[in-house]
């Protein structure tokens, strides 16, 4: 699990050194990147991320209490939750194609698409994880002295938010 957390964050802390190089390069093009971006699509899936890692937080502690249906329901809510990122995402590309910010070209938007898309890949595997430990969680796998799998998913999940927590900013706020 470890191992896996620490390749998602390598990956992503090089396409982080890649966005400073490329910023570092080309001021101009970083300095106009949030009055292009829809703020509100990014403020929503900040919202998103964190009340959906809140609700898997609530369900681990729900499975250390061996409350194996509240964790469930903790699990559901994440779930419904997080699948709001994917669907504000798909709404904010529109969004974005229509004020043609395609990412043809352009450092910014080629930069900005190429994070967001693969944190977008890192969202869906956490989803399809989430249903995982779901199925696992109702089919009885998990109790209060062993649950290490909703544990490692919940800290995949925890990672994804400490992203996009950084994505956001860069994208969205900083000039």
């Amino acid at each position: 699990m470890w191992v896996g957390i620490y390749c998602e964050l390598t990956e992503f802390a090089l396409m982080f050194l890649v966005y400073f190089v490329a910023r570092a390069h080309h001021p101009d093009a970083f300095r106009g990147g949030p009055q292009q971006l829809s703020t509100l699509a990014g403020v929503t899936n900040t919202v998103i991320m964190l009340t959906s890692s809140y609700f898997v937080a609530r369900g681990v502690m729900a499975m250390r209490r061996n409350a194996r249906a509240t964790c469930l329901k903790w699990l559901t809510a994440a779930l419904f939750t997080g699948i709001g990122y994917p669907v504000v995402k798909f709404f904010e590309v529109q969004w974005n194609v229509a004020q043609g910010l395609s990412g043809n070209g352009e450092v910014f938007q080629m930069a900005y698409y190429y994070l967001t898309f693969n944190h977008l890949v890192h969202v869906c595997w956490g989803l399809l994880g989430l249903i995982w430990v779901m199925f696992r969680t109702w089919m009885g796998a998990y109790d209060a002295t062993d649950h290490d799998g909703l544990e490692a998913f919940a800290c995949y999940w925890h990672a994804t938010d400490l992203i996009w927590l950084m994505i956001f900013p860069l994208f969205y706020v900083l000039p």
